[in-house]
């Protein structure tokens, strides 16, 4: 089992930007794939953004395309969300999850919350 922990989540303004940091310990991330998920007020949890474990592939949600980068060091052993020009509808908890497969997702952080004000 790999520990994950999320970081860099809070209040920004619609436009703005913010870096979510994944840090993980126990294992290294080498071994994984890594995604990014969300969860709305009111609304499940949904898919944002993944990474296999070379970093040469990656993954977006429509929503999100164009405007979030994932990205990985595995000598920090830590997985990163860029967010541009954020919206509203961005607010959400979003975890960092590891897959060792690269399709189901085995172990997840506890969340960081993410406000996007109008």
């Amino acid at each position: 089992q790999v520990q994950l922990v999320e970081s860099g989540g809070g209040l920004v303004q619609a436009g703005g930007s913010l870096r979510l940091s994944c840090a993980a310990s126990g294992r290294t991330i080498s071994s994984y794939a890594m995604g990014w998920f969300r969860q709305a007020p009111g609304k499940e949890r949904e898919f944002v953004a993944s990474i296999r474990r070379s970093g040469g592939n990656t993954f977006y949600s429509d929503s999100v395309k164009g405007r979030f980068t994932i990205s990985r060091d595995n000598a920090k052993n830590t997985v990163y969300l860029q967010m541009n020009s954020l919206k509203p509808e961005d607010t959400a908890v979003y975890y960092c999850a590891a897959s060792v497969s690269g399709y189901t997702y085995d172990d997840w952080g506890q969340g960081t919350q993410v406000t996007v004000s109008s």
